[in-house]
Order: C-alpha cells, then structure tokens, then sequence
C-alpha cells in the first residue's frame, strides 16, 4: 500500500467509526483529511478531494470549528479561507470528550435528576425511583472520569491507565 493508498483508507476509516459515534460521515472525512494534510486546504481543496458539495463542506466545517478541532488559517495574499486540523490527538480525544459530554451527558443527568423528583408510592414506582437514581449516579460517575480525562496531561493519563492494568 502506497501512502495515497493508506490516506484513503484512513479517510475512510476515520468517517466510518464517525459514524458509529453518532457524527455525520462527512465530517468525519473532512477531519481525517486535514488531520492528514500537512499544508491548510480550502473549502474547494476538500469538496474536490472528498467529493462533497459546497453547502455539505461548509456545515461539516462550521461543525468541526465548533468542536474546537480544526481551525481557520489566514494565509498571507490569499481571500479564500483555509483550514487546519488541531494534530496532538491526545488533545482530540479531549475535545471530542468535552464537547460529547456538553451536548449529551450533561443534559442527560440534568433530566435524570428531574424525572426521579416524583414521591414514590407503589412498589412499583419506588423501584423505578431507584433505577433513576442508579442511573444517575453511574452517569454522573461516568462525567467525573470525562472530567479527570480533560484535566489530565497526557502522560501522566497514560501512566495511570498502564499502572492500573
């Protein structure tokens, strides 16, 4: 396999395991590309190497700008703008945590926490009470380790996870 052979098929590996964590194909692919770009792409650079339309590139962009994991890059003489991928993908992962956790496991504690409010009478409900309340509490358990993810630096990260196996 040649290096343009294993960029393809990173791009494409990458927009399929996007899609298995809820993200559109798309964006995914646009990641992938500029995480393997050593120079800025502009939008027409990705719409041509991906084969995307404009109003496809510029939404999966706009995204991927507000995850916080590529960035605009101003490039001296040029009006057109281009696109940079953050590449420390330690710092990645973190971002992706952060936002994940924002959009979906904050809301979903805050709800938990809402619908378990009821009095419990019946066997019944107080059952299900309970399975609210364990349920949010492992959410909960589960947002702390996100959090310790975020805060830590990379090496002493990977150092606990090694010494804990």
């Amino acid at each position: 396999m040649n290096y343009k052979e294993a960029k393809e098929e990173f791009i494409q590996l990458w927009g399929s395991l996007g899609t298995n964590w809820g993200i559109p194909k798309a964006m995914a692919e646009i990641h992938a590309l500029l995480l393997a770009s050593e120079n800025p792409l502009s939008t027409d650079e990705i719409m041509d190497e991906l084969k995307v339309s404009r109003s496809n590139a510029n939404l999966n962009i706009r995204a991927l700008i507000d995850w916080s994991l590529i960035y605009k890059k101003r490039i001296p003489g040029e009006r057109k703008e281009y696109f940079v991928a953050e590449k420390d993908i330690w710092e990645v992962a973190v971002r992706i945590i952060k936002e994940r956790r924002r959009r979906e496991v904050d809301p979903v504690i805050r709800e938990l926490k809402n619908l378990s409010s009821f009095e419990a009478e019946s066997f019944e409900e107080k059952n299900f009470k309970n399975l609210l309340s364990d349920t949010h509490e492992l959410a909960k358990k589960m947002n702390t380790i996100g959090d310790m993810v975020e805060r830590a630096e990379k090496l002493n990260f990977v150092k606990w996870v090694v010494k804990g196996f």
